[in-house]
C-alpha cells in the first residue's frame, strides 16, 4: 500500500503539491478563527459576574432545552438575520455567542458585528467546552 501511495505522489506531483497547500490555508484559517474573540468558559463568566455580558444561544429551541447557561438568550443562527431587533437593547453590554461545539458561533458573531455591536465573542469549544468544564447548565 505504501507502494502504491509513494507512485501516485510521483505521478501526480501538481495534484498532491494543490492538496498540500489547500490544506496548509484551512488550517492557517481555522487557526485563525479559532483565536479570533474567543473566549474561555472562564473568561465568560468572568464577563457575565462582572460586566453583566448577554449570552446568546444559537442552537435550536430543542437543544436549547435540553441544557443551555442560566439567563441565556435562544435565537437560532437560521433566525439570527429577522430577530437581531432584539438584541438592540443590549447593544452596548458585552455578547458572547454561543453554540454546540464553538464552530457556528463565528459566523453569527461576524454578522452582529457587522451590525454594529462593538463588544461580540464566540465561547471556545460552546456547550460541549462549558459541560466538559462541569459548569452549570439550566434545563426547561
Amino acid at each position: 500500500m505504501i507502494d502504491q501511495l509513494y507512485e501516485f505522489v510521483m505521478n501526480h506531483p501538481l495534484l498532491v503539491g494543490a492538496f498540500f497547500l489547500v490544506l496548509i490555508a484551512w488550517l492557517a484559517y481555522e487557526m485563525r478563527s479559532a483565536s479570533t474573540d474567543a473566549v474561555t468558559s472562564t473568561q465568560a463568566t468572568q464577563l457575565i459576574n462582572r460586566e453583566d455580558a448577554v449570552v446568546l444561544d444559537i442552537r435550536e429551541s430543542k437543544e436549547f432545552k435540553a441544557g443551555h447557561i442560566a439567563g441565556a438568550r435562544n435565537i437560532p443562527q437560521a433566525n439570527i438575520d429577522s430577530r437581531m431587533h432584539e438584541l438592540n437593547k443590549v447593544k452596548g453590554q458585552p455578547i458572547i455567542v454561543v453554540c454546540k461545539h464553538g464552530q457556528s458561533a463565528g459566523a453569527v458573531q461576524t454578522k452582529l458585528a457587522k451590525a454594529g455591536f462593538e463588544r461580540v465573542s464566540k465561547l471556545r469549544g460552546g456547550m460541549a467546552q462549558w459541560q466538559a468544564d462541569s459548569l452549570p447548565v439550566v434545563k426547561k
